[in-house]
């Protein structure tokens, strides 16, 4: 029960309330026990004391008399329930503020803040008490919500640098190689021939290329897409791409295997927007794993959903990159070359088309030189 008051914000506000009142009931009855009897006593002191004055008066009917002592008894009920209330008001006054002030202050915090954060001081953070979250009250867990706004405001602003940064980068790196090639041609330093004609053709073919991707990403992280979801037979799909991509891998010297699908392999998806997640696992795993190596497709019913799994024996991923494979730009490896890294987008567009499909996607791998596998999941329909 205590918890609960402390956890609820109305409750805290009818108790202070309640409080407030009863303190000024107590405050009133209590200054009215210690006023009331000497007003009475001054009031009777002084009716006395006018009796003696008339002297033989005082045999005056006893109606008179008693009509006196209410008037008497009614004013000094009157002066102490002034004197009580005007104590009891000044002590609910100042118990009222002290409520108010303990309500109103972190609001005010909270407000400051959201001011802050508008400024784009996103490092602002709101004290909070080492409490559990679900012991805090309604102001505390709104504050602990303006906590994770702020801290995920200044991870957007980060990776907003960091993209622009990024995208810089791998602009240039092109840009200055074919410029390099002209010059070069220009002052006669390079051979007019295939071979120089042949390196500008691919670093111009890597920006076009890098520029798609930049729009497809773009495109998938605004949602400005539409999924044609039909039901889709992932069996047939993986060998489909198998099919596709069978050349690849035997100039490689890489073993593809596409273990059988199992029955229950039919998804309402949209075939295309699968497919380009597949060629983006696959050749992924192709890329990273040396000649003699084998990459294995599987495809495992589980309870409502159909889990893909593609595997390698390939270089492996340290567990501290696990997290992080899906964010645009990154690479396990900075010092490897832009070439044959690719442009750090793939999997950040695998993502976004599969969790645009009800699914969820992560990757595995015990360590560098053992492997890694990357796993999706497409809900199955209910039936």
């Amino acid at each position: 029960m205590r918890n609960t008051f402390r956890r609820r914000l109305g409750w805290k506000l009818f108790l202070s309330y309640l409080a407030v009142v009863l303190l000024a009931a107590a405050v009133l009855v209590l200054a009215m026990e210690l006023t009331l009897p000497r007003a009475f006593a001054r009031h009777l002191e002084a009716m006395e004391m006018a009796m003696l004055s008339l002297g033989n008066q005082h045999l005056m009917a006893d109606r008179d008399l008693a009509s006196d002592l209410v008037v008497n008894f009614r004013t000094a009920v009157t002066e102490a329930t002034l004197i009580a209330l005007g104590v009891a008001s000044l002590i609910a006054l100042a118990l009222s503020a002290l409520m108010t002030r303990r309500i109103v202050q972190p609001v005010r915090q909270i407000m400051e803040a959201s001011r802050d954060i508008a400024r784009g001081n996103y490092g602002r953070i709101l004290p909070l008490p080492n409490r559990p979250l679900a012991e805090l009250d309604e102001i505390g867990q709104m504050a602990h919500s303006f906590n994770q706004m702020a801290r995920q405001l200044a991870t957007a602003e980060t990776m907003r640098r960091q993209l622009i940064g990024d995208v810089s980068h791998e602009l240039s790196t092109p840009l200055t190689v074919i410029k390099g090639s002209m010059e070069g041609l220009m002052d006669g330093v390079l051979p007019a021939d295939a071979t120089t004609f042949q390196q500008i053709h691919q670093e111009a073919a890597r920006l076009q290329q890098l520029v798609a991707d930049l729009q497809e990403l773009s495109r998938v992280e605004a949602g400005a897409y539409e999924l044609r979801c039909q039901p889709v037979d992932i069996g047939v799909l993986l060998a489909e791409i198998a099919n596709r991509l069978h050349r690849q891998f035997a100039d490689k010297g890489v073993a593809l295997h596409v273990q059988p699908a199992p029955a229950l392999s039919v998804v309402s998806a949209d075939g295309d927007r699968i497919a380009q997640v597949l060629i983006n696992l696959i050749g992924n795993a192709l890329q990273y794993t040396p000649a003699g190596g084998e990459v294995m497709v599987t495809a495992v019913a589980q309870p409502g959903a159909l889990c893909i799994t593609v595997s390698d024996t390939g270089v492996g991923i340290p567990a501290a990159h696990l997290p992080h494979l899906f964010t645009r730009f990154y690479r396990v490896d900075k010092s490897r070359a832009r070439a044959s890294g690719g442009s750090g987008i793939g999997l950040t567009i695998a993502r976004h088309l599969v969790e645009a499909h009800g699914g969820r996607i992560w990757a595995e791998s015990e360590g560098e030189g053992q492997g890694s596998r990357f796993h999706f999941t497409l809900p199955l329909p209910r039936e």
